[in-house]
């Protein structure tokens, strides 16, 4: 359960603030754009999960690439074209006709590249031959509905205190979160192009990346504490007293209306409370128990590690160590995937490190990002799979040249 609240606020929360905040400093003229834009990313972003369930037409990586390069530029347009004042009547009809599609835009594209992971998250909750009602079944779904709600209401309680605030004071937070969300949006991007080997970065590009995956959650706590402007000001301007009125009843009205926006508040606050100790301390002690396994013992035969075939045909993760040149440690999984093949590969990938692997259930999981693998993909390239390491079959023996591990002994370093 708490793995679902964790993965839904941590990969919904983002999309679902930028989204309120775009609607809270849209005009009443641009509401029904942002609203179609919505629903088109949403459709949109249904579609692609069916896809990616049901059929092998999809690359997600190179969707996700193409949407997040698309979303880095109207981005930018938005943060430019954004009404901060009035210009000459060429450039004002310039900028209505940017600021009024640039919106609706970036917030299908938001909603597109966030909503296909979180919409096939159920689809990982149903083991074979389980029931739906079973305890499991139930709790991973009470999960995931209780981390959709918690950014649901963060967004909309972020919305109202948005609106209360003034879209003048909304479009400026908007044009700061813009500015953070891109900067994630570029270290994945970044994260992509070194894990393909598009091109050869500096070792300090590679290591900013590297931290950028392994404190990733810093862009959603930025993103947190800009917004939290907004309610700070509004509590405050709920308590000064109430302006002109004519009668009891509109002083009451106005009494309320203040009341409400507190109500927002209160619950903005909440939300980000929740949120915030979800992906610190709640996931801090979920994962708690995570221990690699052992290694286990092989037998090196000159440049060669045989090991028999028997001892690794379980279907279980096997995990082994070698001790390279310089005394560097490395360590090596392999896997049964099906009759014919075994997934071999180093206990490291491109994107995290020799973080290692671990097996939970029916899936290899990365120990630093979490991220579910499945045992067919194991010995590919792309992504957090480990990093492919050859292997031969010979005479009931699979045998791994030990070249093929030194070549890779800087990534133990």
């Amino acid at each position: 359960m708490l793995h679902y609240v964790i993965l839904v606020i941590q990969n919904s929360l983002p999309t679902a603030l930028l989204v309120a905040l775009l609607f809270a400093a849209a005009g009443a003229r641009n509401m029904k754009r942002l609203a179609a834009g919505a629903a088109a990313g949403t459709l949109a972003a249904l579609v692609l999960s069916v896809l990616r369930r049901s059929t092998r037409l999809v690359n997600r990586e190179q969707v996700s690439l193409a949407v997040l390069l698309a979303a880095i530029a109207v981005s930018l347009l938005c943060i430019l074209t954004l009404r901060s004042g009035s210009g000459g009547r060429k450039t004002g009809r310039l900028r209505d006709a940017l600021e009024s599609w640039s919106g609706p835009a970036l917030c299908a594209l938001l909603l597109f590249y966030a909503l296909p992971t979180i919409l096939l998250y159920p689809t990982e909750f149903l083991l074979p031959e389980q029931s739906p009602l079973s305890t499991d079944f139930l709790f991973k779904s009470f999960g995931f509905v209780a981390g959709a709600a918690v950014a649901a209401l963060s967004a909309s309680a972020l919305y109202h205190t948005g609106k209360a605030a003034g879209g003048r004071a909304a479009g400026i937070l908007l044009r700061a979160a813009l500015a953070v969300n891109m900067a994630g949006q570029a270290s994945v991007i970044l994260q992509f192009m070194l894990a393909r080997r598009i091109f050869r970065a500096p070792r300090w590009v590679f290591a900013l990346v590297v931290k950028s995956v392994n404190y990733n959650a810093v862009f959603l706590y930025c993103l947190a504490a800009l917004t939290v402007i907004l309610p700070a000001i509004i509590f405050m301007r709920s308590f000064r007293p109430a302006a002109a009125y004519r009668n009891p009843a509109e002083l009451r009205k106005i009494r309320a209306g203040k009341r409400g926006q507190r109500r927002w508040c209160a619950v903005l606050a909440a939300g980000y409370v929740f949120s915030l100790a979800t992906v610190t301390a709640v996931k801090a002690y979920a994962e708690r128990g995570v221990v690699l396994a052992p290694a286990e013992a092989m037998t090196i035969v000159g440049q060669e590690i045989v090991i028999p075939l028997e001892k690794v045909s379980d279907g279980h993760l096997h995990r082994y160590n070698y001790t390279a040149e310089e005394s560097i440690e490395m360590r090596f999984i392999i896997i049964k995937k099906n009759e014919t093949a075994y997934g071999v590969g180093l206990d490291a990938c491109d994107i995290c490190g020799p973080t290692g692997y671990y097996e939970r259930k029916d899936g290899v999981i990365c120990r630093l990002c979490d991220v579910v693998m499945n045992k067919s993909t194991i010995g590919l390239k792309g992504g957090c799979n480990p990093v492919p390491l050859a292997y031969a079959l010979r005479k009931g023996s699979l045998v791994i040249d030990t070249a093929n591990l030194e070549k890779e002994r800087a990534r133990f370093r």
